[in-house]
Formats: structure tokens, C-alpha cells, sequence
């Protein structure tokens, strides 16, 4: 287990490599892919007094806010309607519309609907900051696993997303997909607790061929520490028009498929493990 001492000599260093970042103007999504930080907390404590650069800024939110209020209480809507549509404060709506007519009493069923909306709108709140508490919850009692528990959680992770042997199809070797950055690390140190070196991977991109290659080769080989030379040809897939796909933007990096050369007794012990697993865990009730 890291000590307290080296815990916060390595947050440190992290933090030098962020500031560092920021001071060059990468935004906070930039410094977070190129650190490999999953944690919007730790991300923001990281950079805690730095400024964003002038890129990222939206020097005139404000403006825009007020002339929508100012339109909005032109419309005939109140303090409470327009806080509900912008999100600011009804001091600052106060200051941006005051010299504008008061709209007319509106009626009861309006006022209904409006108080109900709010009160839909403060439940959600609180079933959100529950959700949160519970995940953080469940995160923080899991703690640091020990060589056991890392090899029986990649043993189960492996069987759920790796290739398997078949009697008519015999692939005795550890060929693992997906396209979550969390699951792609937490395979790569079960990886290195079986004595896997990085220079027996071979990477294989999959991506739709509108996306951007290049981004997603070179995203895939800083997350992994695999050099680019490692990396087999991609494999992409055709774009149809017409399909929505919601698998696209900046974040969308395809999937990695990581061979490991000469697996086959690797593969072997993984495939006696889960049955392993199975076995243990004795039948369902």
C-alpha cells in the first residue's frame, strides 16, 4: 500500500504536470486526457488557483443572460419563471429588469404548474446528490485489492469481454476488446500481475470511419503506454447516414482490441479460473 508520504509527494508531482498544462492554456478536459485523470474532484483540486485560460472564457455570459431575462420579462414573465429558465438569481433579474412593467397577476393554474415544476426540479436535486453519495459510498469500501482479488476480478472481467476458445474454433489466446478507458487500465494491471510486459501487446483500433484515427491511435497509446509501432491495422466501420449513432463527439475514441503474444498458457490458466470462479461460488439459490 502507498504511504501517506508518497501519496502526497506523487499528488504533488501531479500537480506541478497540471499547472504546468494549464499555464500553457490546455482547458480542463485537455489536461485530464493528457494525464489520464478520471476524477473531476482530484482534476480540480489539481489545478486549485489557476486560472483558465482565455479560450475557455465566456466574458460575455452575463450580457447574454440579461438581454434574455430582459426579453423574457417582455414577455410577460415573472421573477420565479425567469429564475426557472436561466438558472441565475432573482437579485440579479431584479437589477437586469426593474425598469421594465410588471407583467399581470397570473392565474392560479400558471402559478400551480410553476410550484410544481420547482418542486419536480428540487426533487431531482436530491435524488441526484443520492446517487452520488451512494456510488461514493460503494467506491470507498472497496479499498486497495490485494494480488488475490485483482487476479480473480480480472479473471471474471476477462470471460465477460475477452475472446474464448471454441471446440470448432480454437483460439487459445487473450485477445480483450472494449472502449472504457477505467476497464482498458484495470485489464492492463491484471495484465502486469501475470508477468505480461507491455512489448507482448499488440493493439488494434476499431472505429467508424468518420471519426478521427489518428486521435483515437494516439489516445489508445497514452493510456496504455503501447507505442504506436505496436499497434496492428484498424479496423473500421462504415458510416450509414442514416443511423443515429450517439457514439460521436470529441470523447468518442472507438473500441481497442490487446492481443498478447504467446498466451496460450495464460489463456489456459484464465479459462481453469473462471471455472474456478464458478465452482466456488457454488449454485444459484
Amino acid at each position: 500500500m502507498t504511504s501517506t508520504t508518497g501519496g502526497h509527494a506523487d499528488f504533488e508531482d501531479l500537480r506541478r504536470r497540471a499547472v504546468a498544462l494549464r499555464r500553457e492554456g490546455l482547458s480542463l478536459r485537455q489536461i485530464r486526457d493528457r494525464l489520464h485523470i478520471g476524477n473531476n474532484d482530484i482534476l480540480n483540486r489539481l489545478v486549485k488557483g489557476e486560472p483558465p485560460p482565455d479560450w475557455t472564457r465566456r466574458p460575455r455570459a452575463k450580457d447574454d443572460l440579461r438581454a434574455r431575462a430582459r426579453e423574457l420579462r417582455l414577455q410577460g414573465m415573472t421573477y420565479d419563471r425567469i429564475q426557472v429558465e436561466l438558472g441565475c438569481s432573482k437579485s440579479s433579474i431584479s437589477l437586469w429588469v426593474r425598469d421594465l412593467p410588471r407583467p399581470p397577476r397570473r392565474d392560479p393554474a400558471e402559478q400551480a404548474r410553476l410550484a410544481g415544476r420547482k418542486r419536480w426540479e428540487h426533487e431531482l436535486a436530491v435524488r441526484d446528490a443520492e446517487r452520488r453519495r451512494t456510488k461514493a459510498a460503494a467506491r470507498d469500501a472497496v479499498g486497495t485489492l490485494t494480488d488475490r482479488e485483482l487476479f480473480l476480478v480480472g479473471v471474471a472481467l476477462y470471460w465477460a469481454e475477452g475472446s474464448k476458445d471454441k471446440a470448432w474454433d480454437r483460439r487459445e489466446y487473450l485477445k480483450f476488446i472494449n472502449s472504457d478507458p477505467d476497464v482498458v487500465t484495470l485489464y492492463l494491471r491484471w495484465l502486469e500481475l501475470l508477468g505480461v510486459s507491455r512489448d507482448r501487446l499488440r493493439l488494434q483500433v476499431s472505429i467508424h470511419e468518420s471519426a478521427d484515427l489518428e486521435d483515437a491511435q494516439q489516445y489508445w497509446s497514452d493510456l496504455t503506454g503501447v507505442a504506436r509501432t505496436q499497434f496492428n491495422k484498424p479496423v473500421l466501420k462504415r458510416h450509414n447516414p442514416r443511423t443515429a449513432r450517439k457514439n460521436t463527439g470529441d470523447a468518442y475514441r472507438g473500441c481497442v482490441a490487446i492481443y498478447v503474444r504467446g498466451s496460450a498458457d495464460l489463456y489456459r490458466r484464465t479459462e481453469g479460473a473462471w471455472y474456478g470462479i464458478v465452482l466456488g461460488a457454488g449454485p444459484a439459490t
